[in-house]
This record gives C-alpha cells, structure tokens and sequence, in this order.
C-alpha cells in the first residue's frame, strides 16, 4: 500500500468561526489551511507539528469524509482496495490534489488522497 499517514480527521461543527476559536485559542492548534473553494470554506487545525490535522466541517457545506489518508499511490491503493472487494469511488483530480473515498465494513468513511500539490 502506498498508504503513508493518516493526513486530515474531519470533525463535524456547528460554526466554524466558533470552532476555529476553540482549537486555536483554548487548545493551542496551529490554523493549517482557511481557504474558500466555491461555496465551502475549509478550515484545517493541527497542533504544532503535527503531521495529522483537524478539517472543521459544517454539514450544510456539503463536505466531510471523514479521515483523510495520504498516498503516494492513490490509484495503485484504489485498484489494491477494489481487487480486495471494497467499494471506491472513482479517483478525481482536485485544486487540492487527487482522491477517492471508500468506507470500511461498518460505514466509516475514508478518502484516500495524494499529497497537496505545491502552491495550494
């Protein structure tokens, strides 16, 4: 597998603004991304070096899989998953990288994403 971390653990959140607060100020985490694609505004929180972070969804946003682990391989793992009979969504290229979500037995959701290009 070309699984190397898990990258991103998506959190659900009433308000982000409120929520960002909480992991900065009350718990010390470093904002890792705030940026605004089309409609959805992402906010990422790690602690300091941290190589997992924290994406803060808001469900009306639409988004949220939720743990994001990195490959360098996202096909190869995607075409490993399927052989083994998992159900994986088609990989996609994105501004922020290419991914492809699945669940596990019990309907945990995961998005396997290669790493976030250069400038993004």
């Amino acid at each position: 597998m070309g699984i190397t971390h898990a990258r991103t653990v998506t959190l659900p959140v009433a308000d982000l603004d409120r929520a960002g607060e909480f992991y900065t100020e009350v718990l010390g985490f470093a904002v890792v991304a705030d940026r605004t694609v089309g409609p959805v505004r992402h906010l990422e929180v790690a602690p300091p070096g941290a190589r997992t972070g924290f994406a803060l969804s808001v469900a009306e946003q639409g988004c949220g899989h939720g743990i994001v682990l990195e490959s360098d391989d996202v096909d190869g793992d995607c075409a490993r998953l399927a052989a083994a009979g998992v159900h994986v969504e088609e990989p996609e290229d994105h501004p922020w990288g290419r991914q492809a979500g699945f669940t596990d037995p019990d309907g945990n959701a995961f998005v396997l994403a290669g790493p976030v290009p250069d400038g993004y």
